[in-house]
């Protein structure tokens, strides 16, 4: 079986409790007034608003992975992470769901995982 590499040295915070953390502070600012909140103002758009900007976010990592801008990719990458998380408050979803999803794959074939999912819907 082949090892997966690590990184040498992870910053203490390089890890999913940082993304828990963004996801508790979009939740926190649900309520908080669009004006003054980006998170607000995203959701305040709804749902299909914020997996459109999911999207185009997106496209901005394809093209920075593409174009071979490490650093452009670095901050586009953040980018993209903030707006899933946005995505997964929007769609109701907690961090937990998605860490026990990815818990459940790990160690199943690629091939025979996607073979086993129901119930995913292609959009038209």
């Amino acid at each position: 079986m082949t090892q997966i590499p690590t990184p040498d040295s992870e910053p203490p915070d390089a890890s999913a409790v940082v993304l828990d953390r963004l996801w508790a502070i979009v939740m926190d600012r649900r309520g908080a007034d669009p004006s003054i909140s980006h998170s607000a103002r995203l959701l305040s758009r709804g749902t299909a608003r914020v997996a459109q900007k999911f999207g185009e976010e997106a496209v901005e990592c394809v093209i920075e992975a593409v174009s071979n801008n490490q650093e452009a990719l670095v901050a586009e990458s953040a980018d993209l992470l903030y707006h899933l998380i946005v995505m997964w408050v929007s769609a109701g979803l907690r961090p937990a769901e998605i860490w026990a999803e990815l818990q459940r794959r790990e160690g199943i074939s690629g091939t025979a995982e996607k073979a086993g999912r129901t119930g995913t819907k292609k959009i038209p």
